[in-house]
């Protein structure tokens, strides 16, 4: 192989493992990688114990309406980060549970975000946003840029799609689910980190 096919060798290797986290969408689960110290109960749940949590990486950018989020800027809140797609069909089942649960516990302190990918354009996103209610902000991520590097090695990234994380108030990862949630397994991975101390 010759030095110039070497780069654009590796950048197409890029290129495929970060189109197999996205193709990987609407269905399979695996596990985490790297150091993440976290353990998965029956319902596919991931949990990490308070200190052995971790940050995300820089998760900013612009919501479907046109505003600049970052998600530092919840930090003192509990964050529940939903990956979805308008064209998944297990994002359309768990949609109703996500928008009661967001408005309940709103009060608490908890603050809920999508991150919408891999649609090619707003319409669709915010039609489903529209049909749905969702009232809470998703950053627009048709790319996959902030799924790909917004979860450093060792974190608890998204590995499909839909894909749910819980922050603590601190901005760490506390919980993430691989699959599509109903109310009751939705609470079951919010309620410890609201209770934190």
């Amino acid at each position: 192989m010759s030095l110039s096919r070497a780069p654009r060798a590796a950048l197409l290797t890029a290129v495929i493992v970060a189109g197999g986290l996205l193709l990987s969408a609407c269905g399979g689960t695996s596990g985490g990688g790297g150091d993440s110290n976290f353990v998965t109960d029956t319902g596919g749940i991931s949990t990490v114990e308070r200190g052995e949590r971790r940050a995300t990486g820089k998760l900013a950018g612009e919501t479907l309406e046109g505003e600049r989020l970052d998600i530092a800027d919840l930090k003192g809140k509990v964050v529940v980060l939903n990956v979805w797609g308008s064209w998944c069909g297990p994002c359309r089942a768990e949609a109703p549970h996500f928008v009661k649960v967001a408005k309940e516990l709103k009060p608490k302190g908890v603050e809920f975000v999508g991150i919408n990918t891999r649609d090619p354009n707003k319409s669709p996103a915010i039609a489903f946003e529209k049909d749905y209610g969702v009232t809470y902000p998703s950053l627009y991520d048709p790319a996959g840029k902030l799924i790909v590097g917004g979860f450093p090695r060792g974190t608890l990234p998204p590995q499909s799609i839909p894909s749910t994380l819980v922050l603590d108030r601190e901005g760490k990862i506390a919980a993430r689910s691989l699959q599509a949630l109903d109310e009751e397994r939705l609470r079951k991975m919010i309620d410890p980190v609201v209770a934190e101390k």
